[in-house]
């Protein structure tokens, strides 16, 4: 069975992806970039969907072996959500 887990970079997505692979699960990891910080209004010092934890989604996807993918809605979120 295919899987499709959203990784955050945080310990909860990745062990989930640890776990649905090592059970034998077709896995892939992705993360959906909304927006930059900055564009939402937050402090650079915030480390909610940073790239810092891309990169860390990634790592863990590539350590595990699967598929990752970044998906960039941050244009379309932009318009009908922040504005």
């Amino acid at each position: 069975m295919k899987v499709l887990v959203a990784m955050s970079g945080g310990v909860d997505s990745s062990v989930t992806a640890k776990l649905l692979a090592d059970a034998g699960y077709d896995c892939a990891g992705c993360t959906m970039k909304l927006y930059d910080n900055a564009d939402a209004g937050l402090s650079s010092s915030r480390t909610c969907c940073s790239l810092d934890d891309t990169e860390d989604a990634r790592a863990v996807a590539r350590k595990l072996g699967i598929p990752y993918y970044v998906f960039n809605f941050s244009d379309g979120f932009r318009a009908k959500i922040i504005d």
